[in-house]
């Protein structure tokens, strides 16, 4: 039965992504999986995981995606906000997987995959 004690930001093509939930798995953790490109995450959202994560919004951008470029993301003067909703409108940017636990938020970025075992209680 699942528990869903943990949510994962996934993407089903990414390996890094496959892995970590594979992981989750493996350690008796059925997570909730949110297909982020399908289902971007708010603003606030966004926010919160950043938080949690403890980085800045530009530490989770994939600076190797299109839209980086296109959007002029490289740029040094945008503000986390600006970036924050650069990743909402354009989720492809999200860096992922995503680890966050549900009883207390916290949250991990799953690269290497073995950092999701952080927050398996």
């Amino acid at each position: 039965m699942a528990d869903h004690s943990h949510t994962i930001f996934h993407n089903p093509r990414c390996s890094k992504s496959r892995q970590t939930l594979q992981l989750l798995m493996d350690n008796g953790i059925d997570p909730a999986v949110r297909l982020y490109l399908e289902d971007p995450p708010s603003a606030d959202e966004l926010a919160a995981i950043l938080k949690s994560l403890g980085i800045s919004a530009r530490d989770l951008l994939r600076s190797g995606e299109d839209e980086y470029r296109q959007l002029n993301l490289a740029d040094s003067e945008l503000s986390d906000d600006a970036l924050i909703a650069a990743m909402v409108a354009h989720p492809r940017l999200i860096e992922r997987p995503i680890v966050i636990r549900k009883t207390d938020g916290a949250a991990v970025l799953g690269r290497p995959p073995q950092n999701a075992l952080e927050i398996i209680e």
